[in-house]
């Protein structure tokens, strides 16, 4: 595991001030005060985690392994909203309109470590940062499986938790958690979306195989969408071939989908495995043989399979960055983003961003860093401007309530330059996409 967090800072007293303060000298004398919650018990890292001059979040990024390629554009979103949140951009006030320069008169750190998209490893970096640094709020996923882990150590910590890159059902289903937020779009508002479009461009009765990685994101994802496909046009899964995660190897599972009679290859593999199986796929004359579909799209995947493999592919994704002809605010994310890191935002930078602009929101709404009232303030599901429009957040599963975005790869000669990659075909309303709060079995626990 990575030991360099990334801006790494110590925040302690003098020993002058120390003095000073034990002589009777105000609080304020030392640091900004901080509002709310009088009287409170201490829980979590709450209040230790704020005596300081800065406040932090432990973010543990998957920046090795199957989903490093994601995880490094995820932990960059998160990384320029915590600049934009100290220096009172202007684009994070659109969002966060209380925000000055930092968050309740305190400067923000993002800490980083590498989680390797394992569980155990996401959530002993974060204990790690509990124990270290007093983080007032955590994030980092990309791994469905990792987000789940961090919802019930969220949970049981009394720490925010900021979901980064989930798509399972189970984040805000059956293991939600009263302490944790999920801003992106997940497998059955997937489904529900792109579900109509691809039977509108191909028909009912079709055949279908699936290529599913075995854990939670994978299962919910294929569920959702074969149930759509199947429920809603009579189409069929004639095989689904389930892989571990980080295979290198797709032959046994593609020699299986060649012979399936299938007119369609859905895969919901994600990062690496992802690249390699489509690439493979094509190797064994699968592709274009089987029309390829993305129902959970995977940032960076036409850079790195071709746009020729993926042109005309339909896909399902958070945001994508041509949506800033249509949205003041994702143009100013897309060209903050583009100036420090030198290519156009992918849509786990998106989230990122997102989710800690919405945290400052809350925070600075609520006037103190109290969890629980900081998430009774999401919990009030005010509307939020975003880069795809408005939002809210479901007070009942702690879903944000958002659009999801219908995709189509373009052909190399349709590309204006060379991130030019997808056409949006689609803007989809979320509220509709979304099952009912208590569908998926969520339980939501306590504050205190």
């Amino acid at each position: 595991m990575s030991d360099n967090f990334e801006g790494l800072q110590s925040a302690s007293l003098s020993r002058g001030a120390m003095l000073a303060a034990g002589a009777g000298f105000a609080a304020t004398t030392l640091w900004p005060t901080v509002t709310g919650a009088a009287g409170e018990a201490p829980i979590g890292t709450w209040p230790d985690g704020t005596t300081g001059s800065t406040v932090s979040i432990g973010g543990a990024f998957p920046l090795t392994g199957t989903y490093a390629v994601q995880g490094e554009d995820e932990r960059k979103g998160f990384e320029l909203a915590v600049e934009h949140l100290n220096e009172g951009n202007a684009l994070i006030k659109k969002i966060a309109p209380k925000v000055t320069k930092g968050l309740l008169g305190k400067q923000v750190q993002l800490l980083s470590a590498d989680s390797g998209a394992k569980p155990n490893d996401a959530v002993q970096e974060q204990q790690k940062f509990i124990t270290d640094n007093k983080i007032i709020a955590m994030t980092g996923s990309t791994s469905s499986a990792v987000a789940v882990a961090l919802n019930k150590f969220a949970q049981r910590e009394k720490v925010l938790y900021l979901v980064a890159i989930s798509g399972s059902n189970d984040t805000t289903g059956k293991d939600c958690a009263r302490y944790s937020f999920r801003q992106c779009f997940y497998g059955e508002t997937a489904a529900n979306a792109i579900g109509p479009v691809v039977v509108k461009n191909f028909g009912k009765n079709r055949k279908a195989a699936f290529m599913t990685p075995d854990y939670t994101y994978g299962h919910t994802v294929t569920k959702s969408v074969n149930d759509y496909l199947s429920q809603n046009a009579g189409w069929q899964m004639v095989t689904n071939q389930v892989s571990p995660l980080g295979t290198q190897d797709f032959s046994q599972y593609l020699t299986n989908i060649a012979h399936s009679g299938a007119d369609f290859l859905v895969n919901v593999n994600w990062g690496r495995d992802a690249v390699l199986s489509i690439q493979q796929a094509k190797q064994f004359g699968i592709i274009p043989k089987m029309t390829l579909i993305i129902p959970y799209q995977i940032p960076f995947l036409a850079k790195e399979v071709g746009p020729e493999l993926t042109a005309g592919v339909l896909a399902a994704t958070d945001f994508w960055w041509t949506l800033e002809d249509k949205f003041p605010l994702a143009k100013q994310f897309v060209t903050s983003f583009q100036q420090k890191y030198n290519y156009r935002p992918e849509w786990g930078a998106e989230n990122g961003y997102m989710q800690v602009a919405m945290w400052a929101r809350m925070v600075s709404e609520a006037g103190t860093f109290y969890p629980p009232d900081v998430i009774k303030q999401y919990e009030k599901g005010e509307t939020i401007p975003s880069f795809v429009g408005d939002v809210r957040f479901r007070a009942a599963d702690h879903q944000l309530i958002r659009p999801v975005i219908i995709v189509r790869g373009k052909k190399p000669g349709e590309m204006k330059n060379p991130e030019d990659y997808w056409e949006v075909l689609e803007i989809v309303p979320g509220e509709p996409l979304m099952q009912k709060p208590d569908a998926f079995g969520c339980s939501l626990g306590d504050y205190t």
